[in-house]
């Protein structure tokens, strides 16, 4: 079962095509990243998937559930971190969270969640008087209550320090690893980069791309750089590497070697300098970061943030991205 399947969607405001004949699919259990431009229709997108807006054409479903038909039952099922949430300013931390426990009917503890997001010790405060990464972290954990089967997150990182962006991944990930599937909407490539499995990048309204991030590198044409250690090598012995469609330079330093190229065309590099006596003892790759590869696939349109290096949760990478 999927847990979300957009077939055929178009979203028109007017004249303009917000979202055109989009096909999106979230297998259930995956962390799916959601990447565009400001004005690419990422917001249309996850306001269809809520049913607060209805499709021009095409059908949406949502844990198997025609949205538009599904109702409240399907409501209490998914939880919602909405870009921009804003707070009853005389209701303490806890009261939000009891209020999103009974309207789920659910039996959650407001204790356990707030002290989970980093918020026990500011329970009983006026949330009127939190500061935007504590509002963003009391959206969170209301998203949380009731172990929902969905979540989806559209900026989750907004106002969080490095420290406070870390856990949140961190809670995304046990939600995963307890069945949860996360449909995680942001600009921050440093967040999409740490913890999802797919990712697909909307452009004009459009799916330019989606797949894992490495296979999203696979099939970009953005370069990526090679840096070869030869045994010896003159300039002129790379003049058939740069003669291969697909390689932008080649440059060599003593007996190190660099070549730019598409990740295609990697080994064919390679086995040229092979071919003109060239040995290569230890070969390193500098792949293509995630904001080159958004900048490929949306012909330079947006700024996007690179957050705090992904090296808090995973090894770090080499230079310009490499792992």
């Amino acid at each position: 079962m999927s847990a979300i399947q957009l077939s055929s969607v178009t979203k028109r405001f007017g004249d303009v095509d917000a979202v055109r004949d989009l096909d999106l699919t979230v297998e259930t259990g995956e962390i799916y990243g959601f990447l565009g431009p400001n004005g690419a229709g990422k917001s249309t997108t996850i306001n269809m998937v809520l049913d607060l807006v209805r499709p021009t054409e095409g059908t949406i479903t949502v844990l198997d559930e025609p949205v538009d038909t599904a109702g409240a039952a399907l409501r209490e099922r998914i939880g919602v971190l909405p870009e921009g949430f804003d707070v009853y300013s005389r209701l303490s931390g806890r009261k939000h969270v009891a209020f999103a426990i009974e309207s789920k009917d659910a039996d959650d503890d407001p204790n356990e969640i707030l002290d989970r997001v980093g918020l026990g010790e500011a329970a009983d405060r006026p949330a009127g008087g939190y500061s935007k990464g504590m509002r963003q972290r009391l959206a969170l954990g209301m998203a949380l209550v009731g172990e929902p089967e969905l979540l989806i997150l559209d900026e989750p990182g907004t106002g969080l320090d490095p420290a406070g962006a870390k856990e949140m991944r961190a809670i995304v990930r046990e939600e995963a690893a307890r069945g949860a599937t996360v449909f995680f909407s942001s600009h921050v490539l440093g967040q999409v980069e740490a913890v999802c499995d797919r990712v697909g990048i909307l452009h004009e309204g459009e799916l330019k791309a989606e797949d894992s991030i490495d296979g999203l590198r696979d099939a970009s044409e953005a370069e990526e750089t090679l840096i070869l250690t030869v045994d010896d090598a003159t300039d002129d012995d790379l003049d058939p590497v740069r003669a291969i469609d697909g390689v932008s330079g080649a440059a060599i330093d003593g007996t190190m070697v660099t070549v730019a190229c598409e990740a295609a065309v990697k080994s064919d590099a390679i086995a040229t300098l092979g071919e003109a006596g060239v040995e290569v003892r230890d070969i390193e790759t500098e792949s293509t970061s995630l904001e080159e590869l958004f900048l490929s696939y949306t012909d330079g349109e947006g700024v996007v943030e690179r957050d705090e290096p992904a090296s808090t949760d995973r090894p770090a990478p080499t230079p310009e991205g490499g792992r």
